[in-house]
């Protein structure tokens, strides 16, 4: 099994008993979610995708993949939240964060359309000047504002620079499969296109076409990937919570809830794992933080942030939780040199893995956490493998619905998403929102 739940670091905070206790209201949510009877039922095609995809699909994305990596020396995804924070951790967690800089077969990629900015816009284009470019815009709808704009600026960049019919060449869509305005717009102008299924929202959408095209672009094994995440959906059909690490990761989470632990900061001590705890924070927060409730979703990366925020944690208010990934196994070890003036004093180093070192700066900060009040879990994956990603991924999806259920909130909408974006449409004139754009400006100012 590529990922195990560590319970060793929670024994003063959860006991026994509480688990027992809770193990009907886990029984429920298990039912809801199986039977396809709870809240936003019409979400659930990811519970089943890791076997039940479309396998055509699949190898289309990775002839296209195949194709990208031989025309382009950039690559850019366009798309926000979930259209692009699944590829991003995926490609940072098994790659690097520093892929641009150490890839070699395999274009560059870059990620537009997740901001609103003029300076990031212009900085994505002089990093394009005299380069080969493809771009893969992906969005449900083609409406969203900052996708949009972006698909609009490389799409005239690829249409001045190769001509209508080279840029289409180039051009890659992730989209609804039959409906919606960027469907119909790439239809007419003959772009390839992946589907955005119907019953899969976008946070839990990595292990669709949104996630694979600009994954299987740099290389990294999707077979893998969708591997990982079939064992994981088969290992955790089971709801007991003995034999289910994921539901007791689920239930955990409840009974610290309700003890006030309202914030989970999940802990890496890798820098490729930064993005991976990006993807995590939208899962949770944007599936559990609605009705006035759900734990606030943070996140660190040890040691470093032990310099910046461990203060805090070890110290500061008590309403907070860890959940630490640890992975096991690295594909490198670094012994750390000999300095014979010892002029740090750090001679008893000399010669030891800097693995060991990590590890065991693990252990001494899960140990005075826990001392200071911080109930920790410690989530123990394997590799940094597209294999134990994929497992990992399926693990904190199926964990955030029951999870969500357990709450008594839907996990798979987010009607709060949408007050900003009408705001926003009202104030920037959008047609149809004139009274609204007066009611606004006015309690402006």
């Amino acid at each position: 099994m590529s990922v195990r739940l560590n319970t060793n670091y929670l024994s003063s905070f959860v006991s026994a008993e509480e688990l027992t206790n809770i193990q009907p209201q886990v029984n429920v949510a298990h039912d809801l979610l199986s039977s396809r009877t709870g809240a936003g039922n019409d979400f659930l095609g990811w519970t089943t995708l890791p076997v039940d995809y479309d396998k055509e699909e699949f190898a289309r994305i990775k002839i296209a993949a195949e194709k990208i990596k031989k025309s382009c020396d950039i690559f850019i995804a366009i798309g926000i939240g979930g259209s692009y924070l699944g590829a991003r951790a995926v490609i940072e967690f098994c790659k690097s964060p520093l892929y641009n800089n150490l890839s070699k077969d395999t274009p560059d990629i870059y990620y537009a359309g997740n901001n609103i900015s003029a300076f990031a816009i212009d900085e994505l284009l002089k990093i394009c000047e005299g380069k080969d470019i493809c771009i893969n815009v992906i969005s449900k709808s083609g409406t969203t504002t900052e996708p949009a704009v972006a698909f609009r600026v490389f799409r005239a960049l690829l249409e001045q620079k190769y001509g209508v019919e080279g840029a289409r060449e180039r051009i890659f869509v992730t989209t609804d499969k039959a409906r919606g305005t960027l469907k119909h717009f790439s239809d007419e102008a003959g772009y390839e296109t992946f589907v955005v299924p119907d019953d899969v929202g976008g946070r839990f959408s990595v292990l669709t076409a949104v996630g694979l095209l600009p994954i299987a672009v740099a290389g990294i094994d999707i077979d893998g990937l969708m591997k990982g995440a079939a064992d994981a959906m088969e290992a955790y059909k089971n709801p007991d919570l003995n034999a289910n690490d994921c539901y007791k990761y689920a239930a955990i989470r409840n009974i610290l809830y309700r003890k006030g632990k309202s914030t989970e900061i999940l802990v890496g001590y890798e820098p490729y794992q930064t993005m991976l705890s990006e993807w995590w924070k939208q899962l949770y927060g944007e599936s559990e933080g609605k009705d006035q409730r759900g734990i606030f979703p943070a996140s660190v990366i040890f040691s470093t942030d032990l310099h910046s925020l461990g203060q805090y944690i070890q110290d500061g208010m008590r309403n907070l939780f860890e959940t630490v990934i640890s992975v096991e196994e690295s594909p490198v070890a670094y012994p750390i040199p000999h300095d014979p003036a010892n002029i740090d004093g750090l001679n008893f180093l000399s010669g030891m893995d800097l693995n060991q070192v990590k590890r065991t700066a693990m252990q001494a900060t899960l140990l005075a956490h826990v001392d200071g009040g911080v109930p920790n879990l410690l989530i123990e994956l394997h590799d940094k493998s597209a294999y134990s990603l994929g497992y990992l991924i399926y693990f904190f999806e199926l964990a955030c619905a029951i999870s969500g259920y357990m709450l008594g909130v839907n996990p798979f909408n987010q009607p709060g998403v949408e007050a900003y974006k009408k705001n926003m449409f009202a104030l920037l004139g959008k047609p149809g929102y004139e009274d609204m754009k007066a009611e606004l400006e006015a309690r402006l100012g």
